[in-house]
Parts: C-alpha cells; sequence; structure tokens
C-alpha cells in the first residue's frame, strides 16, 4: 500500500525494518526533503506572515496570556528542541484537566487511549476555530525554516510517550518530526495510540517524495472539508 492510503495496521514485533535500510536513512532522502521543505515554506512565506500577526493579535486579545505557547518536543536522533503553536488553551490549562478527568471517567478512558479529548474543556473558544482549521500549527513553519522539523513526518513527541513506541522509537528517531503526517490524514482522534505508532513506522519505511505530497494535499483537503483533522 502506498503512503497516503487510510488502512491502519497493528504493530507487530520485528514487523519493520531498521530505518538504516529504509529510504530515511539514505543521503538522498534527506536532500529531497529539505529541498521540499524549503520550496513550500518560501511559496507560502507572503500568505504566512500576515496571517501569522493577526492570529497572534486575536489570541493576545481574547485570552489572558501569551500569544505562542512552546513546548519542548523530541527531534531526529532523539534530540529535544522547542516546537511552537498558537497558544489554544487557557493559562491554568493543567489544572482544570485534572479536575475534568476526575469528574469525567469516560473522558478518562479517552485519554489514555489516545491522549486527546474530542471535548477538551482546556480549549478557549478561539483555540477551537484555530484547531479546527489547524492555524494553531502555523509558527510550525518556523521550526521547518529551521531545520528542527519537516512539513511531513510523525508528530513531534513529549519524552513520557517514548515508551509507547516500543522498538518502533528507532523509526521515530530517523526522520525530522512533520507539521502533518499519515497519523494526520488517517483519522487522528479515530486512531488508537498503538495504530498511531504503526502509521509513524510505516511512514518512515514507505517514504517517498510522492508520498508527501499525496500527505500534503489530503491535508488542504481535510481543512477545507472541516474533516476530522
Amino acid at each position: 500500500m502506498a503512503i497516503g492510503d487510510k488502512s491502519v495496521g497493528a504493530v507487530a514485533p520485528g514487523a519493520y525494518p531498521h530505518p538504516q535500510s529504509s529510504p530515511a536513512g539514505r543521503f538522498g532522502y534527506r536532500a529531497l526533503k529539505r529541498a521540499m521543505d524549503l520550496m513550500v515554506c518560501l511559496l507560502v512565506l507572503p500568505l504566512w506572515l500576515p496571517v501569522f500577526v493577526a492570529v497572534y493579535l486575536l489570541v493576545r486579545w481574547t485570552s489572558p496570556g501569551p500569544g505562542l505557547f512552546r513546548h519542548r518536543r523530541l527531534g531526529r536522533g532523539g534530540t529535544f528542541f522547542t516546537m511552537w503553536k498558537f497558544r489554544t488553551m487557557s493559562r491554568d490549562s493543567e489544572e482544570i484537566l485534572a479536575e475534568y478527568l476526575a469528574a469525567n471517567p469516560e473522558a478518562q478512558e479517552e485519554w489514555l487511549h489516545t491522549r486527546k479529548l474530542r471535548r477538551d474543556p482546556r480549549v478557549t473558544a478561539l483555540g477551537r476555530v484555530l484547531r479546527r482549521y489547524s492555524l494553531d500549527e502555523l509558527p510550525q513553519l518556523w521550526n521547518v525554516l529551521r531545520g528542527e522539523m519537516s512539513l511531513v513526518g510523525p508528530r513531534p513527541i513529549v519524552s513520557a510517550e517514548v515508551e509507547s513506541y516500543h522498538q518502533c522509537f528507532d523509526c521515530y528517531c530517523a526522520v525530522k518530526p512533520g507539521v502533518t503526517g499519515l497519523w494526520q490524514v488517517s483519522g487522528r482522534n479515530r486512531v488508537s495510540y498503538t495504530e498511531r505508532v504503526a502509521l509513524d513506522c510505516r511512514y518512515v519505511r514507505e517514504w517517498s517524495l510522492a508520498g508527501d505530497t499525496r500527505i500534503l494535499l489530503r491535508t488542504v483537503l481535510c481543512i477545507v472539508n472541516h474533516d476530522e483533522f
């Protein structure tokens, strides 16, 4: 199956070869990926800058707190980097989440299963709009320009998620994390964490420039059609 297909397989021990035997282990892969990242970023820069400024001002105006949110994530080779997003949550988000999960066992089960909530009480009114159209991810184009992320790849994880990847963590470390990826266009919130790991490993194993192009196009279609993304 080509990258971009929505079907998801389970992770089985030994199911994926060592990353060095995949396209991700070749110099040509890194050169093509970097060239594509820079070309697309520079093409969208004239549109990105005014949208960035407008969203930043809206975030600051509609709720107390900074306009941008930064978080330490794991990148290629297992090294840490600072990932940027527009802030979509209230300042006291950790306290809000703890209280909500304690009072809602079903939500707690959903959180343990996917590490996400369909109805997240931490998200502000503007934050819901930004997330619906994925505008909260726009600052990550700066991460792409800096070479810390790629346009397409596994979504960046935190250190607490490493053990969930088991033997597939090597696959994650073989590439730069992406602004979008195979998981995003495969029904993100409907996919379990185990299936997400399988998708990340499959992406590394089957990478191609055509596959990245299909994922980018499907990302745009998901946003335009208001699909779950």
